[in-house]
Formats: structure tokens, sequence, C-alpha cells
């Protein structure tokens, strides 16, 4: 009995070729899961941003790149703009990432001030909620100049109450931070998130890393 060489090659060039789409297939399909899973963590768990101003000086300098826990107050589903389900509220001190209330294409980061019921004043740049003088140690103060300078309610302002399902927030570098004072609360549904680590940082105009920072924590 002979045998057809040009069938044995026409066979082994088939298993050949099964192999080939078969690893090609296995390389597809992690790599399609590993996009769904970075996609299901970016939404849902874990979120990364950059800081481009510096209203949260010192806390967070232009430049730095953070970690923002997506679990820390509920499961909030994308595009939607509500919370499915909420672990908790946020507190004061919290730094927070929510949608600008008059650009809600941009993400603002802030510290809390007051939540709901709160009664915030703030008299000569010191901050009063319900009437007790708070101890601020983030506050940074540069002076003159920056937003809202012109206006009296960058040193003074209020009282005024925390509506339900609010917060008033504010940037740590009072004098050059747009907040809470000039366009109002930020609503519960619009928070994303709360910062909570620094994983990358460099210095914008050259370029110079910031070994320091890297993996410090956010208070």
């Amino acid at each position: 009995m002979s045998v057809n060489p040009l069938k044995e090659d026409s066979v082994a060039a088939a298993e050949e070729n099964k192999k080939v789409k078969s690893t090609f297939r296995e390389y597809v399909e992690a790599i399609g899961m590993a996009l769904l899973l970075a996609l299901f963590i970016r939404t849902f768990i874990v979120q990364a941003f950059k800081i481009p101003s510096g209203s949260m000086i010192p806390t967070l300098q232009i430049g730095d790149h953070i970690l923002v826990n997506k679990l820390a107050y509920g499961i909030r589903v994308p595009f939607w703009d509500h919370y499915l389900a909420h672990f908790k509220s946020p507190e004061r001190g919290d730094v927070l990432v929510f949608i600008f209330p008059e650009a809600r294409s941009k993400d603002f980061i802030k510290r809390v001030i007051g939540v709901s019921g709160d009664v915030v004043e703030i008299r000569g740049k010191k901050i009063y909620v319900n009437n007790v003088l708070q101890d601020d140690p983030h506050a940074h103060f540069e002076g003159d100049g920056g937003p809202g300078a012109e206006l009296p309610i960058r040193d003074d302002y209020g009282p005024t109450k925390v509506p339900d399902r609010h917060i008033f927030v504010m940037g740590d570098n009072r004098d050059r931070s747009y907040d809470s004072r000039f366009w109002g609360f930020v609503d519960l549904a619009d928070v994303k998130g709360k910062a909570f680590l620094i994983y990358w940082s460099w210095d914008g105009s050259d370029r110079w890393v910031r070994w320091e920072r890297i993996g410090d924590l956010i208070y």
C-alpha cells in the first residue's frame, strides 16, 4: 500500500494552520479579557487623574498623577450619573473628585468642608462649621490675586446651610481655588470617588520627576 506524500503534506499543513489559528485566538481572547478587566476596574473601582492646576497646593501639586477610589462611597453607574448603591457619604476633610457643576464635561478635585445640614461660614479666611471654628491644617494662602480675589465671598462667606444630599467643597490653596464659595454646592450624585494615592509626579516645566511624592497617601 503506497502513501501519497502530497496528501501527508496537506494534512500536516492543515494541522499547523490549525495550531497557528488556535494560538492567535488565545492571544486575542487574552488581550480582550485584559481590556475588559481594565475597563471594568477604571469604570467601577479605581481611576487615574492628573492634577492640572494649583488649587490644591500644598496637598496636590501641578503634575501629580493620582488614583481615585470609585467604590469609596458606593457603586456609581457611568453615563447615568447616579449611584446604584451607597456605602457611605463623604465626610469633612475628604479629598474627592466630582463633576464640575458649571461644565459637566470637566472633573474637579477639592476637599469637603461641609456636608448636608452643616452651616458653613468664613470669617477673615477662617472656616466655621455650625458656628464652630475649624482646625484647618491643610489651608494654604498665597495672598492677593487668584479667582474671585475682588469678591468679598472669597474671604468672608455665608453663613449658608448645605442642602440635603449636597456638600460644600474648597481647594486647600484658598486664595487660588475656584470652589463652592463661587459656584455653590456639589450634588452627591456627581461625586466620582475619593482620592487616596499619588502614583506619579513630575514638574510640568522641565519634566523633572518628584520621586519623593510617588507613593504618598492623600489626606
